[in-house]
C-alpha cells in the first residue's frame, strides 16, 4: 500500500477531481442548464402535483433542496464512516449513485419527462457534492501538511483541464451534430451520457489506490448512533480550536459569495445584459482555462507568504469582481468584451480560493483519526452558504428588479470574510 506522501498516492487522489468535474462543468454549468431552458421554454410545468409557470424556478428549488439533503445525511454519514473506516466505501456509493443519475438525464427528451429531469438532477447532485465530503476528507491521509496545498491544488487543475475536454468535445456535437448522424436534441442528451460514463470510468483510477481502512476501526451494532456521538463530539470539539472555529466563519462568509456567483454567473450574463449563449459558453471556458494558472499561481504564492494573506489576496479581487460586475449593464457598448474580461479576473482566483480553503482547513485540523466527520463540518458549512446565498441574492433582485445590486451584496460578505482572517493567529502550519 502506498504511504501518505507518496506521489503516486497524491496524484490518484487528485484524479478524482478530474473524473468528477465534468459534472459540474457540463451539467451543473453549461449543457444541461441550456437544454432544460430549451425544452421548458414558456411552458407550464407539473411536477408533483403542482403547475409552474416558471420552470426555472423550479430548477432551482431542485438544487436547492439537493444541497439541503447533503447538508443534513453528510455529518451523520461521514460521522459512520470515520468510526467504520469506510471512507472509500461512502465514497464509492455516492460516485455511483451521481454517476448512474446523470445518465439517467439522457431519459428526459421533452415536457412530457421533466420529472426525470428533476429527479435525476437532485440525485446526481446529492451524488456529487456528498462523494466531495470523503474525498476531501482523504487530504490528511494521502499529503502531509507541506504538501496539502500543493495537493489540492493539483486536483482542482485536473479538475479544469478534463472538464474542458469533454465540455469541448460535447459542444462539437451539439453545435455540429449532422457530423455524427443526430439531433441537436440527442447530441445534449448525449452528453450527459458521456459526463456519467467519464465520472464513472476516471474514479477507479482514485478507487484502486487509496487506502480502505487507514485505521481499521471495527464497527458494531450500535455504530449508527456512534456516528451521531461522534458528530456532537466534534462540534464540540471546533469550539476548542479558535483560528479553526473563525476559519470556519471565514469560509462560511467568503462560500456565500463564490458559490452564487459561480452558479448565477451565466444567469447573470443572460437575464441581466442579454448576452447570447455563445457568449455565455466563450466566458465559462476562459474561466475554467484561467482557473488553471490561478490554482497554480496562488498554490505557489501561499507556501511564500502563507494561507491567510493568499486567500486575503484572493477576496480582495473577488470583491473588485462584484464591483466590476455592478457597473456592467445592456446599454454599455462593447458589454460581452467586458464580461468577458470579468471572466477572466475571476476565472483567476475560482481555482485558487476553492484550493487554498480546503487546504487551509486541513492544515488547521487537530491531530484525529475523524477526518470524515471534521470535513462534513466544511461541507455542510458550503452547502448552508449557498442556500443563503442563492435566497439573498434572489430576494434583492426581487425587490430592486436588479440583479446588480443583488452582486454588489455579495461583496459585503466578502469583506467580511477577508476582516475575520485578518485576525486569525498563524498556525505551525499555517501563517
Amino acid at each position: 500500500m502506498l504511504k501518505i506522501g507518496d506521489k503516486k498516492l497524491i496524484n490518484a487522489w487528485a484524479f478524482y477531481d478530474w473524473a468528477n468535474s465534468v459534472y459540474s462543468l457540463v451539467i451543473s454549468t453549461a449543457v444541461f442548464p441550456l437544454y432544460y431552458s430549451a425544452v421548458t421554454d414558456g411552458k407550464v410545468v407539473t411536477f408533483l402535483g403542482t403547475k409552474w409557470d416558471h420552470p426555472d424556478s423550479l430548477y432551482s428549488y431542485a438544487l436547492s433542496f439537493s444541497f439541503l439533503v447533503v447538508a443534513f445525511i453528510s455529518p451523520i454519514l461521514s460521522g459512520i464512516a470515520d468510526y467504520t473506516g469506510s471512507k472509500k466505501k461512502f465514497m464509492k456509493f455516492f460516485c455511483f449513485l451521481g454517476s448512474f443519475s446523470v445518465m439517467s438525464l439522457y431519459f428526459f427528451e421533452g415536457i412530457d419527462t421533466v420529472w426525470i429531469g428533476i429527479v435525476f438532477t437532485i440525485l446526481a447532485s446529492i451524488g456529487f457534492w456528498a462523494s466531495l465530503v470523503f474525498y476531501n476528507a482523504y487530504l490528511p491521509e494521502v499529503a502531509h501538511p507541506e504538501q496539502q496545498d500543493r495537493a489540492s491544488a493539483k486536483g482542482f487543475i485536473f479538475g479544469y483541464i478534463g472538464s474542458i475536454i469533454l465540455l469541448v468535445i460535447n459542444l462539437v456535437m451539439i453545435q455540429k451534430p449532422d457530423l455524427f448522424g443526430i439531433s441537436a436534441s440527442s447530441a445534449s442528451r448525449i452528453s450527459f451520457v458521456m459526463v456519467g460514463l467519464w465520472w464513472l470510468g476516471f474514479a477507479q483510477i482514485t478507487f484502486k489506490r487509496l487506502p480502505n481502512d487507514l485505521y481499521n476501526k471495527k464497527p458494531d451494532e450500535d455504530y449508527i448512533w456512534k456516528g451521531f456521538r461522534e458528530l456532537k463530539k466534534v462540534a464540540k470539539e471546533v469550539v476548542n480550536y479558535p483560528t479553526l472555529k473563525k476559519f470556519l466563519i471565514a469560509f462560511f462568509l467568503l462560500s456565500v459569495g463564490v458559490q452564487t456567483i459561480i452558479l448565477l454567473a451565466t444567469i447573470f450574463g443572460s437575464s441581466e445584459l442579454g448576452l447570447e449563449t455563445i457568449d455565455l459558453i466563450i466566458t465559462v471556458l476562459l474561466i475554467q482555462i484561467v482557473a488553471i494558472l490561478g490554482a497554480f499561481l496562488f498554490s505557489r504564492l501561499s507556501e511564500k507568504k502563507g494561507n491567510f494573506f493568499a486567500l486575503k489576496v484572493t477576496i480582495v479581487i473577488w470583491m473588485l469582481v462584484c464591483f466590476g460586475a455592478f457597473m456592467l449593464h445592456k446599454e454599455l457598448p462593447n458589454v460581452s468584451i467586458y464580461f468577458y474580461s470579468l471572466g477572466a479576473v475571476l476565472g483567476l482566483v475560482l481555482g485558487a480560493i476553492q484550493s487554498l480553503t480546503r487546504s487551509t482547513y486541513s492544515k488547521l485540523l487537530p491531530e484525529t483519526e475523524d477526518h470524515a466527520t471534521y470535513f462534513s463540518f466544511y461541507d455542510v458549512t458550503e452547502k448552508i452558504a449557498i442556500v443563503l446565498g442563492t435566497f439573498v441574492y434572489g430576494f434583492l433582485y426581487a425587490i430592486t428588479d436588479s440583479m446588480q445590486w443583488s452582486v454588489l451584496c455579495l461583496a459585503l460578505f466578502f469583506l467580511a470574510s477577508f476582516i475575520i482572517l485578518s485576525t486569525l493567529k498563524r498556525t505551525k502550519y499555517v501563517q
